[in-house]
């Protein structure tokens, strides 16, 4: 033990100036001046205030559309196969239609079985049919929207540069979304509150608004607004979709702001097809069912991009960039709660839970120094070392700390002696027994290994369970015990045995001090 190797304590020590390296960020009053590299640890929404949003995805408005697309191709079905219906509606969870005959009702129910192989053909009655989901692939559906728009949120979030953010599912159809340190949360609302649903439609130039309010629309337009008020009759059918989007900038055309934008392969193949056969005519841009442009195709767009144009500002141009960049919401999210947290209450738990913790690390230095003497000094620096390394390990992963993030720093101080609490103990039983100081603290930290392995590792068992079945704060204290474990069993056998070995092979002394 009092041999230990050049290389051996040089690892150590570096380990130890790496922490405390990146630990210093956390002292430092000017941290915007900082590299992004070399950062604090990040403050939760609970320490830094901030706003916490609790969104509702409006499953019902997919669902609905989603009988709107069964519907059309229950019509289509009919008509190539001319069987006579009537009474075809979409409702918000179902699709019927009434067959009379009897044997082309037959037909059409086998024809609808295998549109889709997720819904549910049944008669209920009087010659109606009716088409819905199965439970099971209802339930994949619903997961599926929900996970999505977390995702699109996740995106959205992160091109505004907000620091840590926390957004996760609660509930079936529930999104919580935490913006630490954002006290003014409109803007993020106005931005998650758009579908940002995007397509391409030809206008349609044989017909006027006038004709479709006559009701002399053909079945393949529909009428659309525009952002002006103007009033358009485009085709209902897209003749590409968003979803073929890859990237979208804000840019400048002559000095006006644009969004340039860029399909992938496919899209852009197709892109070019349509505007080479439609040179002259109209192409409305339909951004959640609102036209926001509508220029003349001057010429075939090839190479799969392509420029909006419209009466934007720059800001306007920034936000269209970012939600067309950040993809479709799934479903529309209604803000069902919004809380903010006052920067006030955060500095108050900062300061109470800094208060604890240095009344805490008092209380261990007394015990420590009152029962081990001038090993229980040994034992202090390896407490301090042990804080350097989990604020170094914290500010480097870039994880957030919250309340109880700081209630599981606390607690490992606590635990931090444990290891030392073992080795010097036994080391008391060894010179008991007559052996040597050095063969008696040689002991001390070769025999008491294994126990504190074991303890330890019974705690990272129940930190690790914490982390995977908790959520927000409860991982927070997970991720700051496991932490606090690693570095306390670190700092509490090699730390300590490198300052005791130094001790010993300088003083060469007779008698353990403990």
């Amino acid at each position: 033990m009092y041999k230990l190797s050049r290389t051996r304590i040089i690892l150590i020590l570096l380990v130890c100036l790496i922490g405390i390296f990146f630990a210093i960020p956390n002292l430092i009053k000017n941290k915007e001046a900082l590299p992004s590299w070399w950062q604090p640890v990040n403050l939760g929404l609970d320490l830094q205030g901030g706003s916490n949003l609790l969104l509702e995805v409006k499953i019902d408005d997919v669902l609905k559309e989603r009988m709107g697309t069964v519907e059309d191709s229950v019509r289509q079905v009919l008509r190539e196969n001319k069987i006579r219906y009537q009474n075809l509606k979409a409702g918000d969870t179902s699709v019927t239609v009434k067959i009379d005959n009897l044997s082309a009702r037959n037909q059409a129910m086998g024809l609808f079985k295998k549109l889709d192989n997720e819904m549910n053909v049944a008669e209920t009655g009087n010659g109606v049919i009716e088409i819905t989901y199965n439970e099971m692939a209802l339930n994949a559906l619903k997961k599926r929207i929900v996970d999505q728009s977390i995702e699109i949120v996740r995106r959205r979030i992160d091109e505004l540069g907000t620091k840590e953010p926390v957004i996760q599912g609660q509930g079936t159809d529930r999104i919580v979304v935490q913006l630490p340190g954002l006290q003014n949360p409109e803007y993020v609302k106005s931005l998650l509150g758009k579908t940002a649903k995007m397509s391409f439609h030809l206008v349609d130039e044989n017909s006027t608004a006038m004709d479709a309010r006559r009701g002399k629309l053909s079945a393949a337009s529909r009428l659309a607004k525009g952002v002006g008020g103007e009033t358009y009759v485009i085709s209902r059918k897209p003749i590409i979709g968003g979803e073929h989007l890859v990237d979208s900038q804000p840019n400048f055309q002559e000095g006006s702001p644009v969004v340039s934008f860029k399909f992938d392969t496919v899209g852009g193949k197709k892109f070019g097809e349509v505007t080479k056969e439609n040179v002259g005519s109209r192409l409305a841009i339909v951004l959640d069912n609102e036209v926001i442009s509508a220029p003349v195709i001057q010429t075939a767009i090839l190479g799969g991009s392509g420029i909006i144009s419209g009466n934007f500002t720059v800001k306007d141009a920034n936000d269209l960039a970012l939600l067309l960049r950040s993809g479709a919401l799934p479903a529309p999210l209604e803000v069902l709660e919004e809380r903010t947290v006052g920067a006030g209450l955060g500095a108050d738990s900062i300061r109470d839970g800094v208060t604890a913790s240095v009344i805490g690390l008092i209380a261990v230095v007394i015990f420590m120094i009152a029962a081990y003497g001038l090993f229980g000094i040994f034992t202090t620096i390896a407490v301090f070392m042990n804080l350097f390394l989990m604020l170094g390990a914290l500010s480097f992963m870039g994880a957030t700390l919250t309340l109880p993030g700081i209630a599981g720093i606390i607690l490992t101080i606590g635990m931090a002696v444990d290891a030392n609490v073992l080795i010097f103990e036994r080391m008391r039983e060894e010179v008991k027994a007559g052996r040597s100081t050095r063969d008696a603290a040689d002991a001390g930290f070769n025999e008491a290994w294994g126990t504190i392995v074991d303890s330890n590792l019974t705690t990272l068992v129940a930190a690790f369970v914490l982390f995977y079945f908790g959520t927000g704060p409860v991982r927070g204290f997970a991720v700051t015990l496991t932490i606090g474990i690693l570095t306390s069993m670190f700092t509490s056998v090699t730390v300590t045995r490198v300052i005791i070995s130094t001790w010993i092979n300088r003083y060469k002394p007779t008698k353990l001090p403990i």
